[in-house]
């Protein structure tokens, strides 16, 4: 039976058809028209879904979604999605109706650390945390190859914890994670100390020339990265940690940042392999496949 994913980002919708052993059969692409409003974005997905459908002729398939944020258990709503036209709606119901067929709706990030733990970098592994750092951090936690959302649907948020509590204030919580080692917070510590705005990747190509700035902001990323890191092992003493989104990019991030998470783990040594992702920014719309539902 085909297996049919959609995953809906900040920008775009993709979708991928694929088969019984996660062959890629078809995949496509499109904006998500998010500025024109959530019904937009409902068809979008939903025309994105029947033009899957067709390159299929139509055959048996199951269907599933990564989106930013989650489903409530208890409304039945879409919560915390950084599309806030999204956010507050019956979001699943929906798009059941506007696909005409069952559809199982997953936060993005769990879609990814699925992916990876299945046929990506993590595979084999009983317990998979996959970490995203990019304009924020996410994560998502696998246990023989289950996604583990939690009671609140809340279980791998690592990036809204707390790493220092009298810190920057900017992002759900006072020092959270996300606030040190993103994308956009390394580019806000660059700006905070130097008074300067400058894009990560800017940050990182003079950190690479030995720019002063760019060493001392980059210096503190990893060491941020190592604490941060160091708790997730801690916390939950998983058999990988996969990395993705743009900062996953960075090689210094698997030598300099994994030196720092030696500092920061319950042990003499660093068992826990961090490695690269498999499938990139793919990997979200094959986990949204693999948890379709008929």
């Amino acid at each position: 039976m085909y297996k049919i994913g959609i995953d809906l980002g900040g920008t775009k919708i993709e979708g991928i058809v694929i088969d019984e052993h996660a062959n890629e059969i078809h995949r496509k692409r499109i904006p998500n028209g998010k500025e024109k409003g959530y019904e937009n974005v409902v068809n979008n997905i939903a025309g994105l879904y029947k033009e899957l459908v067709e390159d299929i002729n139509g055959a048996e398939h199951t269907l599933g979604l990564g989106t930013p944020g989650s489903i409530s258990k208890t409304s039945g709503l879409l919560k915390n999605s950084n599309i806030q036209c999204m956010n507050n709606l019956p979001f699943v119901e929906d798009l059941k109706k506007a696909c005409g067929h069952n559809i199982i709706v997953e936060n993005d990030a769990n879609c990814f650390a699925l992916a990876e733990a299945l046929i990506g970098a993590g595979k084999g592994k009983e317990i998979v945390f996959g970490v995203i750092i990019g304009t924020g951090c996410g994560g998502g936690l696998v246990i023989n190859g289950k996604v583990i959302s939690g009671m609140r649907e809340n279980c791998g948020e690592w990036g809204h914890s707390t790493i220092n509590y009298n810190g920057t204030p900017w992002t759900s919580v006072n020092g959270a994670v996300e606030a040190y080692i993103s994308g956009t917070g390394i580019q806000h510590q660059y700006k905070a100390k130097w008074g300067e705005d400058l894009p990560s990747a800017d940050i990182v190509y003079n950190y690479r020339k030995g720019e002063d700035k760019a060493v001392f902001t980059m210096n503190e990323f990893f060491k941020h990265f190592g604490i941060s890191i160091g708790n997730l092992i801690k916390f939950l003493d998983p058999d990988v940690i996969v990395l993705g989104g743009g900062v996953s990019n960075v090689d210094e991030v698997y030598t300099k940042g994994v030196e720092q998470v030696k500092n920061h783990v319950f042990n003499n040594d660093l068992y826990t392999p961090i490695v690269k992702n498999q499938y990139g920014d793919s990997a979200g719309v094959f986990g949204a496949a693999l948890i379709g539902v008929k």
